[in-house]
């Protein structure tokens, strides 16, 4: 027989269960309504960031990528489409890696080691493989001084430390004394209050690296751990404007950053700001500005972006990777110019590659802070390691102090004289080549208006048919390489660009001659040949890099 308060247990239990199947449904009620309003915020956000058109756009093309992805799927269109970029991937290689009967291959060690003889013999022939004679000044970038002099200079630097390593600073003191000395030179450049000491921590701070992609990087993995530990951002976004550099498109990927990509003016080739304004929301964590971009050369307007960033409490970070030290030197050598560096209060970090202007060697790059506060976030540090704590300021841990030493020795070489020098050399090459192609091409455009050493432009009849008359910029380059140019392409829109170095300064006659035989030459043409110099940048490193794969 039950007990009196069997009813009253039962009835209790019932409630109970009751009170816990309403829970599990409003746990699930609220984290469907969580769920559904976060991607609603997520997508106001985007909409208001993008734009209802270009979101319509980017929606489209990710169906059509989608749906080509699955056709590839299918083994007959997957042979073709193989087929296909077999077939310019060899016309490729052709091209820009070149098979030379002479040249010295070894695609697995030998078995025996060659002899110091065999060794210099092998790298004379390959330092001798047909190429672009850049000595000439034909070439866009790439080599930014070229003087013996300075190569005796890099030399006797690689010589005196060619085994250091500054992850390595008590054994090679003298490597981390020049380190130091980059950085607060370039500092000074761009007018950073230097810290009065060491644990000062409102002056400017920096550090080197090996260029200006992992500069980058490091700017945003900062800017990235700075608003998550001080904000508690977990979804962070980035404001770029749409000509600036890819490596803050490699930093979204490898940081997990939202990057958004703001128009240009179609005039002035800057940013627009009320398009960047529109985008700022509460994920954001900082706005990008070049100083110039690399496609045009075009100075984004710096002031404007950094009353956005004080308004709102954001960083600021200048790209002046490819500026470097020309636009430090612009107002002294009489050229017109607009503020960019640390004297706009709301600028954050500016990246600046010496082996670019700075006419440094190849591997070097500094990335520089408003202070301290925000550069540790840029270090890595490790303290449960079995082998000690590790701590590294950027991405590598152990590094070439020949590279460091060369750089340092380029500076001081140099000095704000020899800078100056160059600024007035290399911009006024550039200042001719703008003129020149205003006044006597009227089937091309210069793109905005070039401030320093880039000048890009395009055709004026891009996109109205093909025959005589016309003038595909495309080809108007490939006419250019077959008389010795190497120009760079670049699309949205179609165009070439050339970077000024110190070897262009004789050569800006030649160029403005080529150019008008290559316009000349295709304007003839009734249909435009097949071409494959496609504006890729660095697809050489691709080539390079899967030749033996």
């Amino acid at each position: 027989m039950g007990s009196p308060r069997s009813p009253a247990l039962a009835s209790a239990l019932v409630k109970h269960a009751l009170t816990v199947e309403n829970a599990q449904k409003a746990v699930f009620c609220i984290s469907i309504q969580y769920l559904v309003v976060r991607h609603f915020i997520r997508l106001v956000r985007h909409l208001r960031a993008r734009g209802i058109l270009t979101t319509a756009k980017e929606t489209y093309l990710a169906a059509v990528q989608k749906g080509f992805a699955f056709m590839l799927l299918l083994p007959s269109v997957r042979r073709k489409v193989q087929g296909e970029l077999d077939s310019v991937t060899v016309d490729l290689e052709k091209k820009i890696a070149p098979k030379d009967l002479d040249a010295p291959t070894h695609v697995t060690l030998p078995s025996s080691g060659l002899s110091a003889d065999e060794v210099s013999a092998a790298l004379t022939k390959l330092s001798e493989l047909p190429n672009t004679k850049w000595e000439s000044g034909r070439v866009s970038g790439a080599v930014y001084h070229g003087g013996k002099d300075m190569g005796d200079i890099w030399r006797e630097a690689f010589g005196k430390f060619e085994v250091s390593n500054p992850l390595h600073a008590d054994v090679f003191p003298g490597v981390r004394k020049m380190d130091a000395e980059i950085v607060s030179m370039c500092l000074s450049l761009f007018n950073s209050p230097l810290p009065t000491s060491a644990i000062d921590e409102h002056g400017g701070a920096g550090t080197t690296t090996s260029g200006g992609t992992e500069s980058i990087l490091m700017a945003c993995k900062a800017y990235r751990d700075r608003a998550r530990a001080e904000y508690g951002i977990t979804e962070p976004e980035m404001i770029v404007p749409m000509s600036v550099h890819a490596a803050f498109d490699k930093a979204a990927k490898y940081f997990g950053i939202k990057i958004h990509h703001i128009p240009v003016d179609r005039k002035t080739r800057r940013v627009q700001i009320p398009r960047v304004r529109r985008a700022i929301n509460a994920n954001t964590i900082l706005l990008v500005g070049s100083a110039p971009n690399f496609p045009d050369g075009a100075i984004d307007d710096i002031e404007a972006l950094s009353q956005l960033a004080l308004k709102h409490r954001l960083g600021l970070h200048v790209d002046c990777c490819l500026g470097s030290f020309l636009v430090p030197f612009l107002a002294r050598a009489g050229f017109p110019t607009v503020p960019f560096d640390f004297r706009v209060p709301g600028v954050t970090s500016i990246s600046c590659d010496t082996h670019k202007y700075g006419m440094a060697c190849k591997g070097s790059s500094v990335i520089m802070y408003r202070s301290k506060a925000i550069r540790k976030y840029q270090y890595s540090v490790t303290t449960t390691w079995p082998g000690g704590v590790y701590a590294t300021p950027t991405m590598s841990g152990s590094r070439p102090g020949a590279i460091l030493a060369g750089t340092w020795a380029s500076l001081v070489y140099m000095g704000e004289d020899g800078y100056l020098s160059s600024c007035r050399e290399i911009v006024g090459a550039a200042k001719r080549i703008v003129h020149g192609i205003r006044k006597d091409f009227p089937e091309l455009e210069v793109l905005g208006d070039p401030l320093v050493s880039v000048v890009a432009f395009e055709s004026k009849t891009e996109g109205k048919g093909n025959g005589k008359g016309s003038v595909p910029i495309y080809e108007v380059g490939d006419k250019m390489g077959k008389l010795g140019w190497h120009l760079n392409a670049l699309q949205n829109p179609p165009a070439l660009h050339i970077a000024c170095t110190r070897l262009t300064v004789n050569a800006v006659d030649d160029f403005l001659r080529d150019l008008r035989l290559a316009v000349d030459e295709v304007k003839e043409m009734d249909q435009p040949e097949p071409t494959i110099s496609a504006p890729i940048t660095s697809a050489n490193a691709l080539a390079g890099s899967q030749m033996y794969s």
